[in-house]
């Protein structure tokens, strides 16, 4: 009888305990979430690049999320992000879709490798390797989605002269991107990997995965 009343207590105990960590999940999740739509807005021309492509750190908060609770974690984040972000742009979500496949790309393997080895530099390893996925993806998924979803909106050859005016030795959208697209891609990738290295030790605590 008393061994059931102390079964009885722990599983009380567990449920407690259970509840915590998932309000614990929800209210961090929605943070990152929230600081990264606040980040998506903060967005800002670069000068090598046509003016339609904005740099932004949005996909930070999601490589956090990735680190913390793993990569399905930084997918929500990307989700919600761009979502939200699709409310106060003309780019008939095409953008948000871009952003959405190619933060998937960095917050997914970085959450895999850094769930492997989780410290510093499991972090920077994970992250570097996001960016070089996210940066190779980039041609991928703009060449063969985004891109031409654009042209229903923006023709090619007007594309491809917003890219010529920077850099007239580009004949082609592919070479454009490889020009273009994946050295952005990568700096934008390496901002992050930089911004988070010099957070880590301060959020170390949070730093692991948790079920």
């Amino acid at each position: 009888m008393a061994s059931a009343g102390k079964t009885l207590q722990f599983t009380k105990g567990s449920k407690k305990t259970g509840n915590r960590g998932n309000i614990k999940k929800m209210t961090l999740t929605a943070m990152l979430a929230a600081i990264a739509v606040i980040l998506m807005y903060m967005e800002i021309p670069v000068p090598f690049m046509p003016g339609f492509i904005k740099l932004d750190i949005s996909d930070l908060p999601a490589l956090f999320g990735s680190f913390i609770y793993g990569p399905l974690c930084g997918v929500f984040i990307c989700l919600v992000k761009n979502v939200l972000h699709s409310f106060a742009t003309n780019t008939m979500f095409v953008g948000e879709i871009s952003n959405f496949i190619l933060g998937c790309a960095f917050v997914v393997p970085a959450g895999i490798i850094y769930k492997k080895k989780s410290d510093k530099k499991g972090a920077v390893i994970a992250s570097v390797t996001g960016t070089v996925a996210m940066s190779l993806l980039s041609i991928v998924s703009n060449y063969f989605f985004v891109y031409p979803i654009y042209y229903n909106f923006m023709p090619k050859d007007v594309i491809l002269k917003a890219y010529q005016a920077i850099f007239p030795g580009v004949h082609s959208i592919l070479q454009a991107l490889a020009v273009f697209n994946v050295p952005f891609t990568m700096l934008k990738g390496l901002i992050s990997v930089v911004i988070a290295w010099l957070l880590y030790l301060p959020l170390a605590p949070m730093m692991r995965i948790e079920d």
